[in-house]
């Protein structure tokens, strides 16, 4: 019994060194091919899966993960997981739309290098090694919003030092209460401004519309530029004087006002991006009035402080009076007088002495430009605010004058105001066109295709199109609205258009108007076929049914023309577009089937090669006669002239009967029979 059970653990230690063997040799393989992405995983995988199978299930404990089952169970719970963390990986990747995808086409992908790993040169190894430490460069692309994140970040500091720091300055007890926390505060900002400097070096700039990713040349442009020395002004440690002065002297920081303009930076990078540019507009112009209030309010403080508070009636009242010798009541009563004076609305005690009188007569000509800019902008930023309403408001007014002028029904009237109505309440009234206006036909087309893909998507005729034939047909839609009852289109009325429905119900109805064959929804389409002059169409380009409008709906119409002048430059699209349509004239049974004795295509080509060679033949033999006919009349005119000159040097009149013989000019003999 003792030596079976010897003779049992002495395989059992075999095969699990002859396990860890195999193992150690994978795992050099997997080491070695570690380039593979994706294919180490599943041979790792596999390898578990392996090592499950092989560990022995003879025995099983209580412990489901203790005994000899234990390994095999334990890889088979790794394995799980595993699978289904990766099943769960591939469910999170959104798949491309392939309608999106083919428009746009592949996204642009860095090729991989291609430097060998199967070589094991060291000079391969360095090289391959140097390319990678170049390429994983960290570089700020300005368009990037990790960029725009830290604007926020560094303007908040600059922001803090230009509020903070000069009411600190000027207010002993604000300064002196909580130094500590103003100590934090002030280092925090500093070290702002050091990451600041560091990422302004590894900000990159476009060059021929590629980013600059050079460091080098990154830190040369950033050093020649007159920004760099204010950054260096900015963060040079003035405090170290705090060791002569003390800590309470925050005028010593004063230099770290000189990194304003990347507080301007962030205001200008947020009022593109944000989508309520006016509302920033007017909370950004609040916040430079209240910057230029507070620091009027600080000046005027620091004056009374220099001139003896208490001194006159104009400086600040005397701080041992317990209603002004708080903190709070100084810097509100300062705050209050500064509003007033840069307002000019001038109620506070004038001054007594002359540097009082200057200070005053300097604010309010401070005043009198904030109050211009102030009415200018608040002016300019309403105006841009009701633009749209006004010129809407506009086309209203002149369609009511035009009504009213050519005496139009009552009904008639009330139904275009309440198209104009509906146009405005659900914000329809906006020109698409013109505002996209200024971007190129790829941009306006990719903006027309994602704004209205899903109903794109339900166009048959636009399945297969070409994704140069697809920017000239969205290009060239145009949205139309139509009331409740009006008729998108007649029975018997040429199609010259096609309709998709964007929004809305339309029904088709008979000749009566009131019975009701279908209705169409949102993504249908009507049209199409008509507008392809498809041969052996029992429709033709004759409408086929009523079509009305239920209630409000909106579509967009494409004309014949326009498709016909796009496809005019894709006739491989144009073939395609007519066999898509051909196909679903066939399946709904509209697709007349061509006559056994009429011609072919094939036999129509060849009738028509064999027209235009008898025409060359013809060309050929009518200007060889012409050729013919011009030379006989030349030597005709010849022989006339010579004879001409025959008679003349005879000086006689007399003309013998007979054949004459004459010469022609071109040394040719010919006879002229001459008749009296």
């Amino acid at each position: 019994m003792t030596g079976q059970v010897l003779e049992e653990s002495i395989d059992l230690t075999a095969h699990r060194l002859s396990v860890k063997t195999s193992m150690e040799e994978d795992s050099e393989r997997a080491d070695s091919t570690l380039s593979r992405g994706q294919s180490v995983c599943d041979d790792t995988s596999s390898e578990l899966q392996r090592v499950a199978t092989l560990e022995p299930r003879g025995l099983n404990s209580q412990n489901s993960f203790r005994g000899r089952g234990a390994l095999s169970r334990l890889v088979s719970m790794v394995v799980t997981l595993r699978e289904w963390a990766h099943k769960s990986l591939q469910e999170e990747e959104e798949r491309p739309d392939s309608f999106l995808e083919r428009f746009r086409g592949p996204e642009l992908r860095i090729a991989p290098s291609r430097i060998s790993s199967n070589r094991p040169d060291q000079h391969n190894s360095d090289s391959s090694i140097k390319t990678k430490k170049k390429s994983d460069v960290f570089i700020l692309a300005p368009a990037d919003d990790l960029y725009y994140h830290w604007l926020l970040v560094i303007a908040t500091a600059v922001l803090y030092n230009w509020c903070l720091l000069v009411a600190r300055a000027c207010f002993d007890e604000l300064q002196t209460n909580n130094y500590i926390v103003w100590l934090v505060l002030d280092y925090l900002s500093d070290l702002v401004y050091i990451l600041d400097t560091c990422v302004r070096l590894r900000t990159g700039f476009l060059e021929q519309g590629l980013l600059v990713k050079d460091l080098k040349k990154l830190r040369d442009t950033y050093i020649r530029t007159l920004q760099f020395k204010l950054d260096l002004l900015s963060i040079l440690p003035t405090d170290l004087a705090y060791i002569a002065t003390g800590i309470h002297v925050p005028e010593l920081r004063f230099n770290r006002l000189m990194r304003f303009s990347r507080m301007f930076e962030f205001f200008d990078r947020t009022e593109t991006r944000t989508s309520y540019p006016n509302t920033f507009r007017i909370s950004n112009l609040i916040l430079y009035i209240l910057v230029i209030i507070h620091w009027n309010a600080c000046i005027y403080f620091a004056i009374s402080k220099s001139l003896g508070f208490g001194s006159d009636q104009w400086v600040y009242p005397n701080m041992s009076d317990p209603e002004f010798g708080t903190l709070t009541r100084g810097y509100v009563y300062c705050l209050y007088w500064s509003t007033l004076t840069l307002t000019t609305i001038g109620e506070m005690p004038a001054p007594v002495r002359d540097e009082e009188y200057l200070f005053v007569v300097f604010d309010f000509l401070v005043g009198i430009l904030i109050f211009a800019t102030i009415v200018g902008n608040v002016g300019s930023m309403i105006s841009n605010m009701n633009a749209t309403r006004a010129e809407f408001q506009a086309r209203i007014d002149a369609i009511k004058h035009y009504m009213q002028f050519r005496k139009v029904s009552k009904e008639l009237e009330a139904r275009v105001i309440k198209w104009f109505d509906y146009l405005w309440t659900n914000k329809k009234a906006i020109d698409e066109q013109e505002v996209l206006k200024n971007l190129p036909n790829k941009l306006r087309a990719e903006i027309a295709i994602n704004v209205h893909l899903e109903t794109l998507k339900k166009v048959r005729i636009f399945q297969d199109c070409e994704a140069g034939l697809l920017v000239e047909l969205v290009l060239k839609l145009r949205p139309q609205v139509f009331s409740p009852g009006d008729y998108v289109c007649r029975k018997g009325d040429i199609g010259k258009e096609m309709y998709i429905i964007k929004e809305g119900r339309l029904a088709v109805v008979a000749d009566d108007g009131v019975t009701q064959y279908a209705v169409l929804t949102s993504g249908s389409c009507f049209g199409e076929i008509s507008i392809l002059n498809i041969k052996g169409s029992k429709m033709g380009n004759r409408r086929t049914a009523n079509i009305r409008s239920i209630g409000y709906s909106d579509l967009f119409c494409l004309s014949k023309d326009d498709l016909m002048e796009a496809v005019m430059e894709y006739p491989d699209a144009k073939k395609v577009l007519e066999e898509r349509g051909r196909e679903i004239l066939q399946k709904e049974g509209l697709l007349e089937e061509l006559r056994a004795g009429g011609l072919t295509g094939e036999q129509m080509e060849e009738k028509v090669e064999r027209l235009e060679a008898s025409l060359d033949t013809l060309q050929t033999r009518f200007a060889r006669l012409m050729g013919e006919y011009t030379a006989t009349q030349q030597r005709l005119k010849q022989r006339l002239t010579s004879l001409e000159c025959k008679m003349q040097c005879s000086g006689s009149g007399f003309l013998s009967d007979g054949n004459e013989s004459t010469i022609d000019f071109d040394g040719t003999r010919s006879e002229v029979n001459i008749q009296l």
